[in-house]
């Protein structure tokens, strides 16, 4: 009689070899994987260009979709696009010229009056030449006017990688614009021959939730610049009435930076901030407050509020979101991670409701309010088996009998 181990080991050594098929399937797998990694890489620009431009062609495409049932009568796609997109670049042109003339004025203004607030410095004239005697700047700028000038030659080079990162930013900006037009002007034709693809069912069931996507993506948008346009109200009402000059301006660039999720309102904030200062100290006060005090509201309140109503996420989800795309990629992340849980959860929602059966009405939080039954008493409960003819159930007593089966004494015994 052989032992247990020798029985194992003779089937182990009874296993068939791993065909060679295998191994070279599985190092193909490997060596594509790695080259697809590789690739992901060395196009990362490229594919968060195609990530931005697909963000907004989902948002801009009911805007189009309407432009094309109502201006169009439902066709004419191609001229819808366009006019939509051009009323789009019109408006983004716009902001960036309210941003832009002001700062030019004022940018010929302090050219003009750059050798006099130069000559008033040194000679300790004018705020600044009263603050620069105070802090005694004018001396340390004298003292070290070689490390100053080697440190203003070595300049050159990060300028000359500004200049570069400003060419990729505008040429990236017409990038995302021609393949957001696209998207938007062939989307129905890529949904439709997608969804052909599989059966009719199937199809259905992929174009679904494929819209309920794009509304989450929607409402995402939508709440982000009810936000954002709070934020820019509430921003200009502060600065005029504190007096700070350019409020308008100063408001506008505010909720621009506010459709950054947790730090836009601080990166407006700061400007804010400094502007108050420059103009006096109780109105740079004023605004600091104002700007701790909203953070907290927005980021706290008014952000989950929003975000649940419009994107249908919850608060905690939309914290833990915007937590998460910020680690991974930056302000990218941040824009981006609110409408990627909202498509997780629609998708998840989706399996849910095919595989385990759909969701209560009603979900259970806490105690159950109806009383749970006995077992006995139970509609799903399992039938008992009815006890044979002429035999007593157990630990029940017969005519005379006790025990199991009549197997007892008699009374009369």
């Amino acid at each position: 009689m052989t032992s247990p181990s020798q029985a194992s080991s003779a089937q182990t050594r009874r296993q068939p070899p791993v065909p060679t098929r295998t191994i070279l399937a599985t190092i193909g797998l490997l060596l594509a994987t790695a080259l697809l990694l590789y690739m992901l890489v060395h196009v990362l620009q490229v594919v968060t260009w195609l990530v931005i431009g697909a963000f907004f062609a989902v948002a801009l495409a009911p805007v189009v979709g309407w432009v094309e049932r109502k201006v169009f009568g439902g066709r004419r796609r191609s001229l819808a696009t366009l006019l939509v997109f051009v009323v789009a670049f019109l408006v983004f042109a716009g902001i960036v010229t309210a941003f832009a003339v002001p700062l030019a004025q004022e940018g010929t203004k302090v050219a003009g009056q750059l050798p006099t607030l130069i000559a008033d410095a040194r000679a300790g004239r004018g705020p600044v030449g009263d603050l620069l005697e105070r802090t005694h700047a004018l001396q340390w700028v004298q003292d070290n006017q070689d490390r100053i000038g080697s440190f203003a030659s070595g300049l050159t080079s990060p300028a000359a990688g500004v200049l570069g990162g400003i060419a990729t930013g505008v040429a990236g900006f017409f990038t995302v614009l021609v393949l957001a037009y696209l998207m938007v002007l062939e989307g129905p034709k890529l949904v439709d021959g997608t969804t052909n693809l599989f059966e009719p069912a199937m199809g259905a069931r992929i174009r679904r939730v494929a819209t309920d996507c794009a509304r989450s993506v929607t409402g995402y948008l939508s709440g982000n610049l009810l936000i954002s346009v709070i934020c820019g109200s509430l921003t200009y009402v502060v600065l005029k009435v504190s007096g700070v000059p350019f409020a308008g301006l100063i408001a506008l660039f505010v909720g621009l930076a506010d459709l950054i999720p947790l730090v836009g309102a601080t990166i407006g904030g700061v400007v804010a901030v400094l502007a108050g200062f420059i103009n006096s100290v109780p109105a740079g006060i004023a605004v600091l407050v104002f700007f701790v005090v909203y953070q907290q509201l927005e980021n706290h309140l008014l952000q989950p509020l929003v975000f649940a109503r419009t994107v249908k996420v919850n608060p905690l989800t939309v914290i833990v979101a915007i937590l998460v795309g910020v680690e991974l990629a930056g302000i990218l992340g941040a824009l981006l991670a609110i409408p990627v849980a909202s498509i997780i959860q629609v998708i998840l929602r989706d399996v849910w409701d095919h595989r385990r059966g759909r969701p209560k009405d009603e979900p259970t939080v806490g105690e159950e309010r109806q009383v749970a039954l006995p077992a006995d008493e139970r509609d799903d409960a399992p039938a008992r088996p009815a006890p044979a003819v002429g035999t007593p159930a157990v630990g029940t007593t017969g005519a005379g009998t006790t025990g199991v089966g009549g197997a007892g004494t008699s009374a009369r015994d």
